[in-house]
C-alpha cells in the first residue's frame, strides 16, 4: 500500500480537513482505512463560562511547568496573562463568581469538579501581589476616541479591551469611585475593597481616562459623547431597585436592597434597628439580609456583646464550633428574616450564600408573600404576608407561587429591604437608548444598539451575573473595534465540546479538590472581614494538576508508548496541543493510539 505526506496531499488538493482541527490532518489514498487526527475541542468548563475564559489553558500551563522545565513562579504568571487576556478582573470573579464552569467540568464524573473557582481567586491574587501588569497588543495608538459609560465589570472589561488595542479610552461613572455593583451592591466579606480596587488600576494604568461624578444624561448628554468619541459604549448598570407594589411601602425605613448596599458600601451608617425583614431571593436579597445583621450586630455595646459571647461559650463547649453566630444574635435580641414566595430548590441566589446566610442565624420563610406594610407615624412597623403554594410554571419555566386562603399572618419589623429585582436608571437622552420595557436593546452579535456608533452590554440589557457582564464588554470591544476600522466581523468557528463520554476517566488518578478555607461561624458576623482565604500555592499547584485537559494533548505520553509501530513521536520543543505527532508512513490505522487518548484528542479521521 502507498502512502502519502501531508504536502503530497495538500498539493494534489487530496486532503481533507475535519472540522474545528488545530492540527493538520492526513488520511491514506485510495483506501477507506482511517489515520488519526488531532482534535482539539472545546472543554464544557470553557463552553459554560461566561467570559469565555482559557480555563484549560491557564490551569494546564501551571499543571505542565516541570514536564516543559519551566520555572513554576514563571509558570503562574504566564497563567495570569492566559487568564486576564479575556477577564481583567480573576481575583474579583474568583470571590464573587457563581462558577457555572464547574458544573460544566468533566472530572464531577470522577471525584468532583476541578476548584477552578478557587483557581481563578489564586492567579488573581497572584498578579496582584507580584505586581503583574498588563500590555497592551499594539505598539502605536489608533488616534480613535471611546466613551464607556459605567465602571463596572462590562464597562471596565471593554475599557481594558479598547485600551490594549490602543484606542483612547474614557470611563464616565455617576459614583464618587469606580465598579460599578461590584463596589456599591456586594458586601467587603465577599469581595475587599482593596482587592477591587488594585485591579482597577490595573485596567486605568493601560492610559484609561476616568471620570467619576459624572452621571450621562444630566451632567453630560450622550449627544455631546457621540459628537466627541468616535464611539460609545453604555454599560451603566440597573442600580434602580424594584419596588414591590404594596400598600404602605413608602414609609422612611423600607429600602431597596440596591440602595441599602450602595449606603453601606459607600460607608453610611445605616440604623436598621434589630429587626430587619427582606423580602426576596436573589444575591442582592440575601447580602442585604447578611449586611444587615452584621450592621445590626454592630450597633451593639461591645461589653453586651462579649457577655454574650462568654455566655454562649460556657453552655457550649462541644469543640465544634467555639460560638454560634445564631444563637449569639438571638440573645441579643437581633433578628434578620428572609421572606420568599417559592422553595428552596427556586432560590436563584448562590447556594453556598444561602447556606452561610442561614448559619449565621439569618431566617428564611419560604413560600411567603408580603401583602401589606403596616405603619405608624410614617414608619413600617410590621409586614402584614400569606403564605403561597406552588401552581403552574410560568415562562420562566419556574412553578408560579400561588396564595393559600387565609393564611394571613403579620412579622414586626424595625425596617424591611426589598430585594425582588432592579432596573436601569436613566436621565435625559440617555432614556431614548431604552426600549418600551425599560431596558436596552441590541444585536446580539454586534452588541449595538439601534444608534449608529453606540454600543451597550452588562445590565443594562437584562439582570446577570458579573462574568456575563465581562464577556459582553469584551464582545462589544471587539465589535467596537471592527466598527472603527470599517471592517466585516470575523466568522466565528464553532468548535465541539468535549464530554466526560468521550474520554477515559479511568486514566486519572483519583484526587480530592482543594477547598478554601474559610474562618469560624462564631467570627462570620463581626464586622465585615473576608469570611475565606485563598488557596496556598502549593495548593494551588495541586489543584491545578486535577485539570484533565479534556480535548487537548497533554503529553501523557499513551499513544507514543503503546503505538506497535513506533509511528508516534513527541516534541516538547512545539507548542502546547501539537508536542505529539503521528509520522503518517508508519500508520497503519490500528486505532490503539485513539483508544488509550485520556483526553479525547485523537480521533481516526475519514478516509478518501
Amino acid at each position: 500500500m502507498y502512502r502519502h505526506t501531508a504536502i503530497d496531499l495538500i498539493e494534489s488538493g487530496q486532503m481533507r480537513l475535519a472540522k474545528d482541527t488545530a492540527e493538520d490532518i492526513v488520511v491514506t489514498n485510495g483506501t477507506s482505512w482511517k489515520c488519526p487526527t488531532y482534535v482539539r475541542k472545546l472543554p464544557p468548563c470553557r463552553f459554560e463560562c461566561p467570559s469565555t475564559e482559557d480555563i484549560r489553558g491557564y490551569l494546564t500551563h501551571i499543571a505542565q511547568a516541570d514536564l516543559y522545565k519551566r520555572d513554576q513562579d514563571t509558570s503562574i504568571d504566564e497563567a495570569w496573562r492566559i487568564l486576564t487576556d479575556k477577564n481583567p478582573l480573576p481575583a474579583v470573579h474568583g470571590r464573587i463568581c457563581p462558577n457555572p464552569c464547574e458544573k460544566g467540568c468533566n472530572r464531577k464524573d470522577k471525584d468532583g469538579a476541578v476548584a477552578i473557582n478557587n483557581m481563578e481567586r489564586f492567579v488573581g491574587d497572584w498578579g496582584i501581589s507580584r505586581g503583574l501588569k498588563f500590555k497592551k497588543l499594539v505598539d502605536e495608538p489608533t488616534g480613535k476616541r471611546v466613551a464607556v459609560i459605567g465602571s463596572g465589570p462590562s464597562g471596565l472589561s471593554a475599557a481594558f479591551q479598547l485600551a490594549r488595542r490602543g484606542h483612547e479610552v474614557t470611563i464616565y461613572e455617576a459614583f464618587d469611585k469606580p465598579g460599578g455593583m461590584l463596589r456599591y451592591g456586594i458586601p467587603a466579606y465577599r469581595l475587599p475593597k482593596d482587592i477591587l480596587d488594585a485591579e482597577i488600576q490595573n485596567i486605568l494604568d493601560l492610559g484609561v481616562d476616568l471620570k467619576c461624578g459624572v452621571k450621562v444624561g444630566v451632567d453630560v448628554t450622550l449627544e455631546k459623547l457621540r459628537s466627541e468619541n468616535d464611539a460609545v459604549y453604555i454599560a451603566a448598570g440597573a442600580h434602580k431597585g424594584a419596588d414591590l407594589g404594596v400598600p404602605g411601602e413608602d414609609a422612611a425605613n423600607v429600602f431597596t436592597a440596591a440602595s441599602y448596599l450602595n449606603r453601606v458600601n459607600s460607608g453610611a451608617r445605616v440604623d436598621v434597628g434589630k429587626q430587619v425583614v427582606v423580602v426576596g431571593g436573589g444575591d442582592s436579597a440575601i447580602d442585604a439580609a447578611r449586611t444587615s445583621l452584621r450592621t445590626a450586630l454592630a450597633s451593639e455595646d461591645e461589653e453586651t456583646r462579649e457577655a454574650e459571647k462568654e455566655a454562649v461559650a460556657e453552655v457550649d463547649s462541644s469543640g465544634k464550633a467555639a460560638l454560634d453566630s445564631a444563637r449569639i444574635s438571638a440573645r441579643m435580641g437581633v433578628g434578620v428574616t428572609i421572606l420568599y414566595r417559592r422553595t428552596r430548590n427556586e432560590m436563584p441566589a448562590i447556594d453556598r450564600d444561602i447556606t452561610e446566610a442561614e448559619e449565621e442565624g439569618v431566617r428564611i420563610e419560604y413560600l411567603t408573600a408580603p401583602v401589606e406594610v403596616i405603619r405608624d407615624n410614617g414608619r413600617a412597623t410590621a409586614i402584614k404576608c400569606i403564605r403561597m403554594e406552588l401552581g403552574a410554571p410560568d415562562s420562566s419555566g419556574r412553578r408560579s407561587p400561588v396564595p393559600v386562603a387565609g393564611s394571613e399572618f403579620t412579622l414586626p419589623l424595625s425596617s424591611l429591604v426589598v430585594g425582588i429585582g432592579q432596573k436601569p436608571e436613566m436621565h435625559g437622552d440617555m432614556q431614548d437608548i431604552l426600549a418600551e420595557n425599560g431596558w436596552v436593546k441590541v444585536d446580539k452579535e454586534t452588541m449595538s444598539t439601534k444608534t449608529e456608533g453606540v454600543f451597550a452590554g452588562g445590565d443594562v440589557l437584562g439582570l446577570g451575573i458579573s462574568t456575563r457582564s465581562v464577556g459582553e464588554g469584551r464582545k462589544a470591544a471587539i465589535a467596537i473595534e471592527d466598527f472603527l476600522r470599517k471592517r466585516r466581523p470575523a466568522i466565528k468557528k464553532r468548535a465541539r465540546v468535549v464530554k466526560s463520554r468521550s474520554m477515559k476517566l479511568y486514566y486519572y488518578p483519583t484526587k480530592p479538590r482543594n477547598e478554601e478555607a474559610t474562618i469560624k461561624v462564631d467570627l462570620k458576623t463581626e464586622g465585615f472581614m473576608e469570611l475565606a482565604t485563598t488557596l496556598t500555592r502549593e495548593q494551588a499547584i495541586d489543584e491545578a494538576t486535577r485539570c484533565m485537559s479534556c480535548g487537548l494533548c497533554m503529553v501523557c505520553d499513551q499513544c507514543r508508548v503503546y503505538c506497535p509501530y513506533e509511528a508516534i513521536s513527541r516534541d516538547k520543543k512545539r507548542p502546547q496541543g501539537k508536542t505529539m505527532f503521528t509520522d503518517y508512513t508508519k500508520c497503519v490505522g490500528c486505532h490503539i493510539c485513539a483508544e488509550v487518548c485520556p483526553c479525547g484528542y485523537i480521533e481516526m479521521g475519514m478516509g478518501l
